[in-house]
């Protein structure tokens, strides 16, 4: 007699995520491994000694739920500086246990059974997962190639009388497209006078190159209002695995969060949110970011100059998407897969971000690394 408990799954399309399959490949193969959104060089020395000193203080309890008012501060001090805007440290900004919480701990305070999500795709892949676990339903409008816009035109189109929220990303994963102002000010127009609320996925807000200004949801007034507005430290300091993000909302919206917030994590790492409070009191240490990592992708552009994968523009993000149809017909699964086995680089395939799994022979790479790890992948892509 079979005994073993049969649970109904919330997920039953679910399957292990790409990033963890083409890493794991990647490993199995000694691949150089361009497909998951991780650096690989250095932390700054200075952070992870200032982590070591607050462990020594004594910081090695429960942080308050909210989060250390410390680093809280420091954010509304560094919103103020970048944008213009203020957020109230006790009633309006939550630290969490990184930015998948705090976009997963959104949907959940206000996704009820029955209302319809607009997703703009391809999307980061925890948006539908959420959505679909709150019993919502996923409306996703697909940014437009060679440049990835959005076609505000059909966005409209999708707003119903069952609309509850918007996801949007900018600096945008895994395209590295941008929002303009003119692209916000439409998003707001859009809204205006509806009950929508909006999750603004910002975690790449000091990754953005050439000049161009992040045009966060909090730069616009009716937005700013039915916005959750999403960061990640990890992604700005190169420390992934420290799991800690932050969310902004106003206070009705936030007050609501908290209810949710604390019933999932209740707090996040204590020590190391008081080291990144201490280190963002000097603006210069995320301020350069930008600087930083344009000079990484500029640096592998000049190495992939001569290879037969055309460049998708990056304007953002450390991500850098290659159109390969010149190279193979194969689907962009199959050619993922043949890269790392034949060619010892994994990278990940674009049709992955799609509901649909629309495939236009494009791949994502990842170079947020050190140069010798690109110099090495980009030898090898150029000998295709």
């Amino acid at each position: 007699m079979d005994t073993t408990v049969k649970i109904r799954s919330k997920l039953p399309a679910a399957v292990t995520t790409i990033f963890t399959t083409m890493s794991a490949m990647a490993r199995e193969l000694n691949a150089i491994n361009l497909s998951q959104g991780f650096p690989d060089f250095e932390v700054s020395p200075k952070l992870m000694s200032l982590v070591n000193s607050y462990m020594q203080k004594g910081y090695n309890q429960y942080a308050p739920m909210q989060g250390a008012l410390p680093l809280r501060k420091v954010l509304t001090s560094s919103f103020g500086l970048n944008h213009g805007v203020s957020y109230d440290p006790e009633t309006e900004i939550t630290i969490t246990s990184g930015a998948t919480q705090a976009i997963y701990t959104a949907i959940t305070t206000v996704v009820q059974r029955g209302d319809e999500v607009i997703v703009v795709e391809p999307a980061f892949d925890i948006y539908h997962p959420a959505i679909e676990m709150n019993g919502g339903i996923s409306v996703p409008v697909k940014l437009k190639a060679p440049d990835y816009s959005i076609d505000w035109q059909e966005f409209e189109s999708l707003i119903t009388e069952k609309t509850s929220m918007v996801i949007i990303n900018t600096p945008h994963n895994p395209t590295s497209a941008v929002f303009s102002k003119e692209d916000m000010e439409k998003l707001q127009e859009l809204l205006r006078g509806t009950n929508i609320t909006v999750v603004s996925d910002e975690v790449y807000e000091h990754i953005i190159f050439d000049g161009m200004q992040h045009q966060s949801v909090c730069r616009f007034d009716d937005l700013k209002r039915r916005s959750f507005l999403i960061g990640s430290f990890g992604k700005t300091f190169h420390v992934t695995g420290w799991k800690i993000g932050f969310c902004l909302a106003p206070e009705p919206l936030m007050a609501e969060f908290r209810k949710v917030h604390q019933n999932v994590v209740f707090a996040g790492n204590h020590p190391m949110q008081m080291a990144i409070a201490e280190y963002m009191e000097d603006p210069e240490n995320y301020l350069n970011v930008p600087q930083f990592y344009q000079r990484k992708r500029d640096y592998f552009m000049e190495l992939m100059a001569g290879s037969r994968f055309r460049a998708v523009p990056s304007h953002g993000t450390y991500f850098q998407l290659f159109d390969y149809s010149e190279i193979s017909d194969m689907n962009d699964m199959e050619f993922t897969v043949w890269l790392t086995r034949q060619h010892g680089v994994a990278t990940i395939p674009l049709s992955y971000f799609y509901t649909d799994k629309f495939d236009n022979k494009t791949i994502r790479i990842c170079f947020a690394k050190g140069n010798e790890t690109l110099e090495k992948a980009a030898e090898r892509l150029c000998k295709i």
